[in-house]
């Protein structure tokens, strides 16, 4: 194939994805499509490859499977208007987590299909002279990526498919067994990516296509989430039952010291890749696609049949990027006056698609902890400020109105592109009055002397108002000074994996006990993050140049002794929001222990500004894993208790 973007080619046969086991729809696809022998050409080959990457829009950015990655964790809880699929993934009694209600439902629909179409590819491509064993390395690293991603949520998987283990199947089959976990790992993902290694180019045959470095962290990550599951610390159990013993005679530590060894190899062997000068570039719209970014699932706005979905509107379904809509609420509420006495109202910040702004659909948010505790320093550390939006400013001109001001707090005058409502860094020494009843935010927002901004404070974050989140938000070149188009899904890429985390995996695996080299202990590979963290060039909330490096303090804070909840708190504030914290608190085994309680405040407009509540989960060992989905256990030919036996243990 020729060098060219992958955007170009996406979603030309991303309806080749087969569906098996259980599926009821697999006889809606053309059944000649799916003969071996349609792999054994070069041009099936290279279109099987093309959807291995279009499947990566049903996964990320999927809101549905974006939210069972981070509400019920200490980054997220359910917002305003979120509905059953956000407070049962809660765990705090709004609702109740079931086979049905599961949204990690998206990930078994999409994954599987995945691998039966990897599968076809890697068993019939050798027989194409011209088909290059690099590329057939794609295609086992996307199996190893989607096995990756399924045992960790699900447990032991079936690796028969229903031809045989890891054939490619062609024929539906309701029945299905599952493996265990060491099985999936020692048979599917390790050599998968270890082939995928020594088979991949170092630079990438596409933009954006996958290659050594990026099986590199894979792997280093799957040695490391497999070394924690032999170790078994807390005795979360485990399903199908498996012994905490390795087929290949490894202990966890093992396992630790490759996850050490692959991370580093991959930091000393970048290819194309690296870090961004400042943490605020590797978000920044403008430059999507850099080189810290490894993997992502591509959109554009170029033209709707390469980005997958509508340039004008999204319906909330893949695969559309709609998944900031989450955690974006409804600052379109936000009223200023036209006039002193306040008698006409203008909504002053509306819907646009830029990235501080974007479609708010109020179904996720921070909990206080996030503001307080985990981005506590927001002086040096620039993380918090290129995470979040958290100054809303005026833009109603490019709705229509030629308003030239607006009143706003204390019935002080703001014009368009100043603060109509700013989140505060921290509780300000004045106390914020949030009974003025003349100059209405109708968001319930606060006052403060002075200030002509609306304000709120950390405490008085809520379910109905919080901070949006700037890193993941839309970004349109066609807005042509106006709104744009910000009813339709995202057409930015949704990150996946990035180079930073190389060293967060090799430093968790020091933690663990990795012989480490010189220059690379966990203290040393923390603080390269840290001190890129703490260069500025761009405030964003301010809206003003910021060129300060703070390196040096952040590498003084860092303490000397690194431990796994060190770590965990580093890696939130790195990436929070971006779909980590389930998966980085499952494989660590301290979900409950660190997201058991936090604090938010009410939904209802009336009660803001009064004191946040402590809502306690109920996390219990059994939903270390997800529920196998309920439309796959209803589509098996088997008996009710052989159906019982195949769902997790607690779900059934």
């Amino acid at each position: 194939m020729k060098n060219r973007y992958i955007k170009s080619i996406l979603g030309i046969i991303s309806m080749m994805l087969l569906l098996v086991g259980c599926s009821d729809v697999l006889d809606e696809q053309p059944r000649s499509i799916y003969e071996p022998g349609y792999f054994k050409t070069e041009k099936g080959v290279e279109g099987g490859i093309t959807s291995l990457y279009a499947h990566l829009r049903y996964i990320y950015g999927q809101a549905y499977y974006y939210n069972a990655c981070l509400t019920g964790t200490d980054e997220v809880t359910y917002a305003q208007s979120a509905d059953a699929n956000f407070k049962d993934m809660d765990l705090s009694g709004a609702g109740s987590l079931t086979p049905s209600s599961s949204r990690a439902d998206v990930l078994w629909s999409a994954a599987f299909p995945n691998i039966n179409t990897a599968n076809g590819i890697i068993e019939n491509a050798e027989e194409v002279e011209s088909i290059p064993p690099s590329l057939i390395a794609e295609a086992k690293f996307f199996r190893a990526f989607d096995y990756f991603l399924l045992v960790q949520t699900f447990g032991g998987v079936p690796l028969d498919l229903g031809a045989g283990e890891l054939a490619f199947n062609t024929s539906p089959s309701r029945s299905s067994v599952r493996n265990t976990v060491p099985e999936v790992y020692t048979r599917a993902i390790f050599p998968d990516l270890l082939d995928a290694i020594t088979d991949l180019p170092e630079e990438p045959r596409v933009t954006g296509g996958v290659t050594k470095t990026v099986a590199r962290l894979f792997l280093s990550k799957a040695y490391l989430t497999y070394g924690w599951w032999l170790e078994n610390p807390n005795n979360i159990p485990t399903y199908p039952v498996a012994d905490r013993v390795d087929p290949d005679g490894h202990d966890a530590q093992w396992y630790f010291q490759k996850a050490y060894d692959i991370a580093v190899e991959g930091i000393g062997n970048p290819g194309p890749y690296g870090l961004q000068e400042t943490f605020y570039d590797v978000n920044l719209a403008q430059n999507d696609r850099n080189n810290e970014i490894l993997l992502y699932a591509d959109h554009t706005e170029e033209s709707e049949y390469y980005n997958g979905g509508s340039l004008t509107y999204g319906t909330g379904s893949a695969p559309d990027n709609f998944a900031v809509w989450m955690m974006t609420w409804n600052y379109t509420n936000i009223r200023s006056g036209q006039d002193p006495g306040w008698n006409d109202q203008i909504s002053s910040v509306q819907r646009e698609a830029s990235q501080a702004l974007g479609r708010p659909w109020t179904r996720m948010c921070p909990t206080i902890g996030v503001i307080e505790n985990t981005f506590a320093d927001k002086t040096n550390d620039s993380r918090y400020d290129g995470t979040f939006t958290t100054v809303y400013r005026g833009n109603w001109p490019k709705g229509g109105s030629d308003a030239e001001f607006v009143y706003n707090a204390n019935n002080m005058m703001v014009y368009p592109g100043e603060p109509i409502l700013t989140f505060l860094d921290e509780e300000p020494a004045t106390s914020i009055d949030y009974s003025n009843v003349v100059y209405k935010s109708n968001i319930g927002a606060g006052v403060l002397p002075g200030r002509a901004d609306f304000v709120i404070s950390p405490r008085g974050i809520s379910r109905l108002r919080y901070p949006g989140l700037w890193k993941l938000g839309v970004y349109r070149t066609d807005n042509n000074g106006g709104l744009g188009q910000p009813n339709a899904g995202s057409t930015r890429p949704f990150n996946i994996a990035k180079f930073s985390e190389f060293y967060f995996i090799a430093a968790e695996a020091a933690v663990k006990g990795a012989t480490t080299q010189a220059g690379k202990n966990a203290r040393e590979l923390i603080n390269v993050i840290r001190g890129r963290a703490g260069k500025w060039r761009w405030n964003n909330n301010g809206n003003v140049l910021k060129e300060v490096d703070n390196s040096a303090q952040m590498v003084a804070a860092t303490p000397n002794d690194i431990t796994i909840e060190y770590i965990l708190e580093e890696r939130s504030r790195e990436y929070y929001g971006e779909g980590y914290r389930w998966y980085d608190l499952v494989r660590t085994q301290t979900w409950d222990q660190i997201a058991a309680t936090y604090e938010i405040g009410p939904s209802e407009l009336e009660k803001q500004g009064e004191d946040p509540q402590m809502v306690t989960r109920n996390i219990q060992d059994h939903h270390y894993l997800r529920p196998i989905p309920q439309s796959q256990i209803d589509g098996l030919e088997m008996s009710e208790e052989e159906k019982d036996a195949y769902q997790n243990p607690g779900y059934n």
